[in-house]
């Protein structure tokens, strides 16, 4: 007879095993099924995302500071040597710290761990094909669905993760390319296209719509851009790639404006496909069980219930926007609900970052939104440019605008474009989730000096009472 438990999850990822250790902390017996061939744990985010890519991030920020930047700061050397391999060594070890985690918190957890590809044979049924070829079935009360999204192909262009590579390529390069060419103005061209910018390489970003980061506010995109502008890299926006031809020692990608006109090649080491992401439900079961999805995979779900009574879904295979804290938020509210207690996520207050250098946050409604919605609203703006630890860490670029309710001064939306604004922006949620004012930030004692100053006097400025500029 197959092994009983009360909740089986198919998914490794923030999603799914965040979802297996709650579940276990509830007194629910659980077993999360993870079909990666390494046999870790963590998802995408933690093996090939979010956790190697700021690994990167972080390094090569270092290696243009002190190719750039220390010898105005008094700090003088004799040489500067970047060794790739060494960097993408420390890389491994710190997503093989995290992963080992996992194993170390289920094991704590008592949580049933397996390896392979899980496959819904019936409700309250799983069936694992195991990475050996054997099969296992696992009985249960409930199913949780946490595979997480995959990379969103472009259409005649073949990915080969070695010239023609998608974000997980994009981690793994054995040399610094002369020219890269990045498909797609969005979170991950950004991020690692300014990786391999800082380590060398020249960057040039082609991108469908007008402008990049297209759901963010339009000011920050547009000063962002700005900023990356400056940094060396090249953005050929409204405008579309049609094709990429692999010669012999090259690629040569062809160009041209996205509603029509003559196009243009031009000549690339590695093109970088990164257009986004689309969720991973296929070879699950779920015709077969009848659970529902739209055209593109996405499972319909009420509460993170599909149609399908005791078949649940969280994280980027359902409705939202596909982050790994998103993910999280799903996986507790989840199991809270399977267990008979409130679960609920706002959908609202889920923070955006760009990982680059200066950093991007957001959360909460633009100022395009806004408009749109026909709401009216106060706007407090504030640059580092202004503030006194960014001034003395040459740290100037970017700002931050805070968007109030006109009428309740309810804060609507935060935007933050500079260094360390990605922790800065929790402030932020913290505040918006209880329904805080903009006066609320305003009149709260911030420590001096910081970067954090700069979303209090945005604050302030939201009533006309900016101290500081």
């Amino acid at each position: 007879m197959a092994e009983q438990f009360d909740m089986v999850i198919i998914g490794g990822g923030p999603g799914g095993y965040n979802a297996a250790i709650r579940a276990s902390q509830l007194g629910l017996k659980a077993a999360c099924v993870e079909m990666r061939d390494n046999k870790r744990f963590g998802g995408t985010c933690l093996n090939v995302g979010c956790i190697p890519s700021k690994a990167l991030l972080h390094a090569s920020e270092l290696y243009e500071a002190a190719h750039k930047d220390f010898e105005s700061l008094g700090i003088g050397f004799t040489s500067l040597k970047l060794q790739l391999d060494k960097m993408l060594a420390q890389k491994e070890a710190a997503v093989k710290g995290l992963t080992d985690g996992i194993d170390y918190l289920f094991k704590k957890n008592k949580i049933t761990s397996l390896y392979g590809r899980g496959e819904i044979s019936a409700p309250g049924l799983v069936t694992v094909h195991g990475l050996d070829g054997t099969k296992i079935d696992l009985a249960c009360k409930n199913i949780i669905i946490a595979t997480g999204s995959d990379v969103m192909p472009l259409p005649g262009v073949e990915i080969d993760e070695t010239r023609i590579i998608s974000s997980t390529g994009a981690l793994a390069l054995s040399s610094v390319p002369k020219h890269m060419v990045v498909i797609g103005g969005g979170v991950i061209g950004l991020e690692l296209g300014s990786v391999w910018r800082r380590l060398g390489a020249k960057v040039t970003v082609v991108e469908y719509l007008d402008r990049i980061l297209p759901p963010m506010d339009g000011e920050v995109s547009k000063q962002f851009q700005r900023i990356l502008k400056k940094q060396g890299m090249v953005f050929k926006t409204s405008t579309k790639v049609t094709g990429v031809e692999k010669l012999k020692s090259k690629l040569k990608v062809s160009v041209e404006p996205a509603k029509g006109g003559d196009s243009e090649t031009f000549d690339a080491d590695v093109v970088l496909v990164a257009i986004g992401r689309r969720p991973f439900t296929a070879g699950l079961g779920l015709e077969a069980v009848g659970v529902k999805t739209d055209k593109r995979g996405v499972i319909e779900t009420q509460n993170f219930a599909t149609n399908v009574p005791g078949i649940w879904a969280i994280g980027d295979c359902i409705e939202g926007p596909m982050l790994a804290h998103k993910a999280e938020e799903d996986a507790v509210a989840c199991v809270e609900l399977i267990a008979g207690k409130p679960g609920h996520v706002n959908y609202d207050l889920v923070p955006n970052v760009v990982y680059t250098y200066p950093e991007v946050s957001s959360v909460g409604k633009t100022e395009e939104e806004l408009k749109q919605a026909g709401i009216a609203y106060k706007s407090g703006k504030f640059p580092f440019a202004a503030n006194s630890r960014a001034k003395t860490n040459h740290e100037t670029d970017g700002f931050i605008k805070v968007l109030a309710d006109a009428e309740t001064d309810r804060i609507l939306g935060v935007h933050m474009v500079g260094v360390g604004v990605s922790e800065m922006i929790a402030e932020a949620v913290a505040v918006m989730e209880f329904g805080g004012a903009s006066e609320d930030i305003a009149r709260t004692c911030h420590a001096h000096p910081t970067r954090s100053e700069a979303l209090r006097q945005a604050a302030m400025g939201v009533e006309g009472w900016t101290m500081q500029m």
